[in-house]
């Protein structure tokens, strides 16, 4: 009984951890903008997707992986430049579409591109797996974790020991009185929808050896690294990082002692319950204004 519930401990973190980038991504750009990017899903995937195409075209794996970093990066500036730039000041509800539209066109020119099979990525140690009180835990899960946890203590001293990130956090709580101290809140943006892009890639990148990849495995991943940020808060970080791993651990366990047929329906029960319950999340996001 220890080593399955080890076993399912292990793969709901493994997945958690991924959601929790995407959560991250989210985060980042709601409060930046109020805007919700339903396009983070296609970030996600473009990092996987990428990163197999450089890799099987020759490149040297280091170098592949930052390619597919950097690319996914470059489509999110682009993303909030021709798309939510022009039409700043508009309803939640028009920008919310503006980037459901913008992931159709993500998907569908991956699609044709790189086609609709499904594809791997390489472990980065290996495939041998370690024993752990009977359960296995492969590498490629440590290297998920690792990165995450780098990626979670880099994030808190960008937004809390630099300038940049600091001029992120005073644009978040009130983006007015932020342009009156001359922060240019448009470079803000900017920066926003471009380490939300990263945070996504580097997800689908780390997830790909475990998970494949294609060029619709960002829709589920998307949804879910939502689910995520709304339970743990919708606007703070760290919610969003207890949040993924939360949800990830709710579907492995649902999936292993429910049934498999259930695990993508675990996580969108547990939003309906956090709404009816706690709708500003487990974690506390940012408070809202009712009209």
């Amino acid at each position: 009984m220890l080593a399955e519930f080890l076993q399912f401990l292990f793969s709901g973190v493994t997945v958690g951890a991924t959601y929790a980038l995407a959560a991250l991504g989210f985060t980042l750009i709601y409060n930046a903008s109020n805007v919700i990017n339903f396009a983070q899903g296609e970030f996600i995937m473009l990092g996987g997707m990428l990163a197999v195409y450089f890799t099987q075209a020759g490149l040297v794996l280091p170098l592949a992986l930052v390619l597919a970093i950097v690319l996914p990066a470059v489509v999110g500036v682009v993303l909030e430049k021709l798309a939510i730039e022009p039409v700043k000041g508009a309803e939640s509800v028009t920008l919310i579409i503006i980037t459901i539209g913008a992931s159709l066109v993500i998907r569908g020119l991956i699609q044709v591109w790189l086609g609709k099979g499904a594809h791997s990525l390489p472990a980065f140690s290996g495939d041998v797996p370690l024993q752990i009180l009977g359960a296995t835990l492969m590498p490629q899960s440590l290297w998920v974790l690792g990165v995450t946890a780098l990626v979670v203590l880099g994030l808190w001293y960008f937004f809390n020991r630099t300038l940049h990130g600091k001029a992120i956090l005073a644009t978040s709580h009130n983006r007015l009185a932020a342009e009156l101290v001359g922060i240019n809140t448009n470079w803000v943006l900017f920066m926003s929808f471009a380490i939300s892009a990263a945070l996504g890639a580097l997800g689908g990148i780390l997830v790909a050896p475990i998970t494949l990849t294609s060029y619709d495995v960002g829709v589920m991943l998307g949804l879910k690294g939502f689910v995520a940020a709304v339970v743990g808060g919708l606007g703070n970080g760290l919610g969003a990082v207890l949040g993924g791993l939360l949800v990830g651990i709710l579907e492995a366990f649902g999936a292993g002692y429910i049934s498999s047929s259930y695990k993508d329906a675990m996580p969108f029960a547990l939003i309906l319950l956090i709404l009816f319950f706690k709708p500003r999340g487990l974690f506390g996001g940012r408070s809202t204004e009712r009209v």
